[in-house]
Formats: C-alpha cells, structure tokens, sequence
C-alpha cells in the first residue's frame, strides 16, 4: 500500500466527491417530489392517473437502473432527445428513486387511520385537504423507515453511472485504476469516500426515525 498514490489521486476523488454529492441530491430531491404525488394519485385512487402511476412504479421497480441509464443515453438520441450524462444520471435516479418513495409513501398513507379519514370527509374536506392535513402528516412519519432506506440505496445507485461516463467517485477509481493499475490504493480510498457520505446520513437518518417516530407515538 503506498500512501504518496493515495495521496496524489485525492484532488481526484474530491472531484467525484462533489459530484457524487450533487447527483445524489438532486436525484433524491426529485424523486420524492415524484413519490409523494405518485402515492397521493394511488391512495385517493384518482382515474386514469391513479392507474398510470401503479403501471409506471412497476416498470420502474422492475428494470435495473443500468437498462434505464442504458436508454435514456444511448436510445433517447435516436428518437431525437439528447441529454448530458449527468441529465440522464440525474433522470433515471428519479425515474428509479420516484417508484420506491411512492412505495414507501404508500405504506405510511395507508397506516393512517381510516376513521381520521372519514372524519376529515365529513367536515368537508376535499382531497386535496386530506392530503394536506390529514394523510400528509401522519403517513410521513409512519413513512420514514422506509424514506430513509431509499436514500441509502439511491447514494449507493450512483456508483452505476460510470457506465455512461459519469465521473463521480466509481467512475473515478476505475479510470485511475486503468491509468496507473494501483487497484489496492484506489478501492480503499473509493470505501473510505462512500462511507464518508454513507455513515454520518445513516446516524443522521435513523437519529431523524427515532425523533418522528417519538413524536408520533410517544414511545
């Protein structure tokens, strides 16, 4: 193991870092804004748009994010759109992050009390109120195991964009390894930059779980 490779390659990594960093957040911010309104549509069973959103949660659970980067950077361009990697990357995290957030929605929403729902409808509430004040709330925080699961996989996830060219931290250990072929020096500083990230958000989310789940009952 030699220190002085490490410590050459780590201008490098913090490249990959930063924009591991950023593609995470952004895939993430998008795909619960997605989940949210694709469970929303499931749970109050909206027509057309209800059934839409369950077909579209399948087919994004049930192919690999590999495929789905796949087409949207090399298929996308022959129908005439044409993204950035980055796009694409940032695309398929939400299109593949939106359908788990919505599952993991749609378990927090339904653990919410059927006889709160009524009463919501029955002082006149429309949807869009029970939703706001009603199901929103609750559901949120009976959601958040499975929320902060999600985050974990999808940071994870983004070690599959260098297989469109994507320089984040995977892309950039593996380019280094080809340069150089210090596998040993370049895998361990790949380990230590994800656990940088991984465990502080994994103390920081189950910290976030235990706090809602004491506000919500108690214990």
């Amino acid at each position: 193991m030699d220190w002085a490779v490490i410590q050459q390659s780590l201008p490098e990594f913090a490249k990959g870092f930063q924009l591991t960093m950023w593609l995470s957040a952004s895939g993430i911010a998008g795909a619960l804004v997605v989940g949210v309104v694709v469970s929303l549509l499931r749970y109050f069973q909206v027509p057309v748009l209800g059934r839409l959103s369950g077909a579209y949660v399948e087919v994004a659970r049930n192919t690999p994010l590999l495929i789905q980067l796949f087409f949207l950077y090399y298929a996308f361009p022959v129908l005439g759109l044409k993204f950035s990697a980055a796009t694409c990357g940032i695309i398929g995290l939400v299109f593949l992050g939106g359908a788990y957030m919505a599952e993991g929605f749609t378990g927090g929403f339904n653990g919410v009390s059927q006889t709160q729902v009524e009463s919501g409808r029955a002082l006149g509430m429309n949807q869009w109120q029970l939703a706001r004040y009603v199901v929103l709330p609750q559901g949120l925080a009976l959601s958040m195991p499975a929320l902060a699961a999600n985050v974990i996989f999808l940071i994870k996830e983004t070690s599959i964009f260098s297989v469109i060219a994507i320089p984040e931290l995977t892309n950039t250990a593996l380019d280094l390894i080809g340069l150089y072929y210090r596998s040993n020096e370049y895998l361990l500083v790949l380990v230590v930059a994800y656990a940088i990230i991984l465990i502080p958000l994994s103390v920081i989310l189950t910290w976030l779980e235990r706090r809602v789940r004491y506000a919500t009952f108690g214990d």
